[in-house]
């Protein structure tokens, strides 16, 4: 299929043929294909669970209300946030950004870059990601509002603005998987109405993860579909300036 032919295909299946089992590994594979997405500064701070075992799928479909879309599905992947990471990934792109430059820029330029990057992921981001009940989101507010008095800057800086960003950042991820399994015509659907916390029970998850999203999988059955795809009309969404 082509990109047209993907996207078309791709819909939110409510009901799965339960007799028709999905094979893991491209499950996996598409998983792997996900990690492409873009991440804001490619700080990467989300995970996926891909859950196969019969058991924990029976403890999510409750987490998720018993919705037939979880209660037939073969597999489910829930996507978390790691916000609690920000260190270590930091820290990973720096090391990997050295030798980067080392082996991609021109020798004459590599101290400077080298010494940007340091800054960007030794102290910005670290200094951007760390929480503190909501003080130091304040704190960064009111430097940036002082420096915006001057030039340019990106504004959205709070604690609550940060973890938008974090949550859009794995959302670019879900979406390049759901798009991937449509391409190896394997369905899925996202569901947002969960019960956090018997998520988190179910898969044992760190009290910092946060969850984005539920996607469960599998291959339509017929009535999977509700019809056809309603979209609001192009021209009110799209603007050209």
């Amino acid at each position: 299929m082509n990109l047209k032919d993907i996207l078309n295909y791709r819909r939110a299946v409510r009901l799965y043929d339960e007799t028709q089992p999905i094979e893991t590994e491209k499950v996996r594979e598409c998983l792997e294909f996900a990690q492409l997405a873009p991440t804001s500064s490619n700080m990467q701070l989300w995970e996926a669970y891909h859950v196969t075992d019969k058991s924990v799928l029976a403890k999510l479909t409750e987490a998720c209300l018993s919705q037939s879309a979880a209660k037939t599905a073969q597999q489910m992947v829930v996507f978390v946030t790691r916000q609690d990471l920000y260190k270590e990934r930091a820290k990973a792109i720096l090391e990997f950004e050295k030798g980067n430059v080392q082996r991609n820029s021109p020798s004459e330029r590599q101290a400077k870059r080298i010494k940007d990057r340091e800054t960007y992921y030794g102290k910005l981001m670290p200094f951007l990601y760390r929480r503190c009940f909501g003080l130091l989101g304040w704190v960064r507010k009111i430097m940036v509002l002082s420096i915006g008095l001057f030039r340019p800057i990106v504004r959205q800086v709070s604690e609550a603005e940060v973890r938008t960003v974090v949550h859009k950042s794995c959302a670019l991820a879900v979406q390049t998987f759901m798009i991937a399994m449509a391409e190896k015509q394997y369905d899925t659907c996202p569901l947002e109405g969960f019960d956090s916390k018997l998520v988190k029970k179910a898969l044992k998850l760190p009290s910092d993860t946060e969850i984005n999203m539920i996607i469960t999988c599998g291959i339509r059955k017929e009535g999977g579909i509700w019809g056809e795809r309603f979209r609001v009309p192009f021209e009110e969404i799209y603007h050209q300036v």
